[in-house]
């Protein structure tokens, strides 16, 4: 594993979540509007939203019909505005609107899954956990980390085992990244990859 994650530093010394946020909510916001849709949409119509609404008592009283038409270009937008502001009131009612490092909480609440809640809770409170979507997926598959059968679950676990602990939140943001922009799910640039001896992608593709 320090095959990879030597390339990792090596391609991204300073790695980032790409969701652009001001606040704890923001965040937490963001993540949960970045379901099937991409960071950079999602950056367009946060960018909208929380000037607009710029603190967390607007988003909880906002008309859902203008947030439903301010996120309208990500998708799946009318439970996506509901889910707004349901964490918004939730959030000022059980936490006085501090996003909190609770993670049953924050698993609770409307389009917030392990997911996201791995995000958060890496990003604001360093808490060691990677979240495994559609690059750390296909990454962990490709380096043969996982199995092509495993779970976001699974997956998740079998990086948890096979990694430092104090590695994981620096290394989620790698996997994405590195999925983002080089182990694409097409044309993905192998050609001067310095994983591609352990990659199953290009043993299928006989590109070795």
């Amino acid at each position: 594993m320090i095959q990879i994650t030597d390339y990792l530093d090596e391609l991204f010394p300073n790695p980032r979540c790409e969701l652009n946020y001001n606040k704890d909510y923001e965040l937490l916001i963001a993540v949960m509007l970045s379901a099937q849709t991409t960071d950079k949409r999602v950056n367009m119509v946060t960018n909208v939203l929380f000037n607009k609404y710029d603190t967390l008592e607007k988003l909880a009283n906002a008309d859902v019909d203008d947030i439903k038409e301010i996120i309208k270009p990500i998708g799946t937008f009318n439970k996506k505005a509901l889910n707004i502001i349901d964490i918004s009131k939730s959030l000022l009612e059980e936490y006085n609107g501090i996003v909190p490092n609770n993670r049953k909480y924050l698993e609770s609440l409307s389009g917030v899954g392990r997911k996201t809640t791995n995000v958060v809770l890496s990003n604001l409170f360093n808490v060691p956990c990677i979240a495994v979507d559609t690059h750390v997926s296909r990454v962990s598959k490709r380096l043969g980390i996982a199995k092509n059968s495993d779970d976001v679950l699974t997956i998740e676990k079998k990086l948890n085992k096979k990694f430092d602990k104090d590695k994981l939140s620096r290394l989620h943001h790698q996997l994405v990244l590195f999925g983002r922009y080089y182990c694409k799910a097409v044309n993905p640039l192998c050609e001067n990859c310095k994983l591609k001896d352990m990659c199953k992608h290009i043993k299928q593709k006989n590109l070795v």
